[in-house]
């Protein structure tokens, strides 16, 4: 029996998943604690496995309560798109912290780093090289992004489809080339507050990335199943959002980072 409200909110029903999300983090959490004092991981694989477990059921329910059920009326798909909003917003913040730490470390730098940045001892990687590569990579990627979004709205399957597809390829393209300059590095995250500021920031990106395209693969499967119409396609908007918001963070890092800190 189907009850109908007489107001345009949505209040999900009981749910096992929050309980499961939180039992996952306290397993991964501590899993990693043990993995830093007993070099054990299981612990860690343990709890990552159930919080990815419980994210795929949770937003499975999620897609099917927009696209078979049709609770994200127009009045729940505006608090969604506040929430990305504020959540991008976050996100800006704590890469904020980054970028202060590392102008804090080479604008003034301390006598324990021999007073000059880079550290003496630090050969930083050519800005003109691979990094130069990898952001005409995400500038493409986030023209290939647009692209489908448009063709979206203008309800061309095959376009969305086809852009879909670049973006991803180009954001695993990128993944791979930074996995490479990683492996290729002459520092590592030990080294001086140079490689600490580096490996945290452009890590966390790559990091970034890797959601990114996640995000957008399942925007793909969506797309295939035909879960999105020109003027009913939150999801794919909140994961071209986000891919935006990492092209954007990415220009800094290559400026400042790359090419103004090396």
């Amino acid at each position: 029996m189907m009850v109908k409200s007489n107001h345009a909110f949505h209040l999900v029903d009981q749910s096992p998943w929050p309980l499961t999300g939180a039992i996952g983090a306290l397993i991964m959490t501590s899993g990693i604690v043990k993995w830093f004092n007993m070099f054990s991981p299981h612990l860690f694989i343990l709890g990552t496995v159930i919080l990815g477990l419980t994210c795929i059921q949770w937003w499975r329910d999620i897609s099917r309560e927009g696209t078979f059920q049709g609770l994200h009326t127009l009045v729940v798909a505006l608090g969604l798109r506040w929430g990305m909003i504020l959540f991008i917003t976050s996100e800006v913040l704590f890469f904020f912290s980054f970028f202060w730490a590392f102008f804090h470390s080479s604008l003034a730098p301390t006598m324990e780093i021999g007073l000059q940045w880079p550290p003496s001892g630090i050969a930083t990687f050519n800005p003109i090289q691979v990094p130069l590569l990898n952001t005409i990579i995400l500038l493409a990627s986030g023209v290939t992004v647009t692209w489908a979004h448009h063709g979206l709205m203008e309800n061309k399957f095959s376009q969305t489809k086809q852009g879909l597809i670049l973006t991803v390829i180009l954001g695993v393209y990128f993944t791979c080339l930074q996995a490479m300059e990683y492996w290729e590095a002459s520092f590592t995250i030990a080294d001086s507050a140079y490689g600490s500021t580096f490996f945290i920031a452009t890590g966390f990106h790559g990091l970034h990335v890797i959601i990114g395209t996640t995000f957008l693969i399942t925007c793909l499967a969506r797309h295939m199943g035909c879960h999105f119409s020109s003027g009913h396609h939150f999801g794919f908007e909140a994961a071209a959002w986000y891919w935006h918001f990492v092209d954007v963070v990415w220009l800094f890092l290559y400026l400042t980072i790359y090419w103004w800190g090396s």
